[in-house]
């Protein structure tokens, strides 16, 4: 018998519309369904989610802490990239 390892699912929550999905933790699930399910039961007990993406842990790709400068740096000379460098029309609101 062989015990094949469940694969690891990140879990993304929206708690209301017009938020980001924001990630709150992992399940394990053979496969989106229960996955999906697993990520319910776990992180919406309250009835605090909206909307729920479950993505493979497998296809997540991310950079390493290391490479901060090389991958970051260039954006520092570029000011108009800041969010600071432009103003925001008080009819806009919160943004």
């Amino acid at each position: 018998m062989t015990d094949a390892p469940t694969p690891l699912w990140e879990v993304f929550i929206r708690s209301r519309n017009g938020l980001a999905h924001k990630h709150v933790g992992s399940v394990h699930a053979a496969d989106a369904t229960l996955a999906l399910q697993a990520a319910r039961d776990v992180y919406t007990r309250r009835g605090e989610g909206l909307s729920i993406w479950v993505v493979p842990s497998s296809a997540i790709v991310a950079s390493d802490p290391t490479d901060k400068g090389p991958m970051f740096e260039p954006t520092g000379s570029k000011i108009y990239r800041h969010p600071t460098f432009y103003e925001v029309p008080d009819e806009v609101g919160n943004m």
